[in-house]
């Protein structure tokens, strides 16, 4: 993909009929300090959406050299302070790669907008562009806004895969399809057939890959297709169905984790004992479900990938667009023998 060329601050001065300083104190945010009137500010920042210029400080200061700046984005209050966070390895992957390849990293908080949503693109300029490039990561994504980004050329990679009308951004993901298809080998070499997939009701991208990926592999191997799909509050009242239908218990989300470890106790049943689980992710450490079999997902290792990839694409626009890494097999601290017949009812 090659980039625009972009609009220069002198046609943006001719257009706006202001000088070419005038517009450069516009771009740098000097204007109120330079008492820049607020509607000859808002006639440049009017021409400056018509031409679709975008402003690179950055670039600018250094003549078009790179600044070794990479950001870090998300649409959502998700930048974590404790080590059991969900997000917390992804960061310090991002910072381990950062810190191997000699580059900075930004922190993009500017983009909170007074509705509490977050926007990289403000009066129509890409508030990004401090930086060579941008890592992103989180469930919320606005579609729009990625498409721009991607139509504009500016150089950026999401941690799990996105698509956008167009097709996928460039991103860095984990192989579902081959961690539930470990997940299950662990499950039938332990002599499990009658095995429940527990779905959360509040789902994203990923966990609808996980369950594409375990009816397509069911199938494959000749299983029959048990899904429970359920919200973690609920989890109580189906526990008993869950249980009599399955020897063997593939639970999707942490949270499900949760609720269903506190279910399996009030009814005195005993993992692994009495029914196998293996969660498909990593339970946080301190969690009631810490101990339970589940997936190694590589969230350190997708945040350092990420940075590479990124970096390659600054390298080379046409580089690859994606890196999808290896999920690790369950272990089988929580995986007994199948001792009994599925029962009905």
């Amino acid at each position: 993909m090659t980039s625009r060329a972009r609009p220069s601050q002198r046609l943006i001065a001719e257009r706006a009929n202001v000088s070419q300083s005038a517009v450069s104190m516009v771009v740098s945010g000097q204007a109120d300090a330079q008492r820049i009137p607020k509607a000859t500010q808002e006639r440049i920042l009017e021409v400056m959406r018509e031409v679709g210029y975008v402003p690179n400080v950055a670039a600018r200061l250094l003549r078009g050299q790179r600044n070794g700046l990479l950001g870090v984005h998300t649409y959502e209050r998700v930048f974590p302070v404790a080590e059991d966070d969900y997000y917390h390895e992804f960061l310090i992957g991002i910072e381990e790669a950062a810190v191997e390849k000699s580059v900075d990293l930004v922190l993009f908080t500017s983009t909170l907008r007074t509705d509490g949503k977050r926007a990289v693109y403000s009066d129509g300029m890409n508030r990004l562009r401090l930086a060579d490039g941008a890592i992103f990561f989180g469930l919320e994504k606005d579609d729009a806004e990625l498409l721009h980004l991607k139509n504009d050329g500016y150089p950026f990679v999401f941690i799990g895969k996105r698509t956008v009308a167009g097709g996928d951004v460039p991103y860095v993901s984990a192989d579902y399809a081959g961690g539930i298809a470990a997940t299950l080998d662990v499950l039938q070499d332990a002599g499990h057939s009658d095995i429940c997939y527990l779905a959360s009701t509040e789902r994203a991208l990923p966990q609808h890959e996980r369950l594409a990926a375990f009816s397509a592999e069911v199938k494959l191997r000749g299983i029959g297709e048990n899904v429970v799909e359920v919200a973690p509050s609920e989890l109580d009242s189906a526990a008993d169905r869950i249980v009599a239908s399955a020897s063997a218990l593939m639970v999707e989300t942490n949270e499900v984790a949760e609720a269903l470890e506190a279910a399996l106790a009030l009814r005195g049943v005993v993992v692994p004992r009495d029914i196998s689980v293996v969660v498909l992710d990593t339970p946080a450490p301190r969690s009631a479900a810490a101990g339970w079999s589940h997936i190694g997902f590589p969230r350190r290792e997708m945040g350092k990938a990420a940075v590479s990839l990124l970096l390659e694409r600054l390298d080379d626009p046409d580089a690859r667009e994606s890196i999808v890494l290896p999920i690790v097999a369950p272990g089988t601290a929580t995986v007994g023998r199948a001792a009994r017949p599925r029962l009905v009812g």
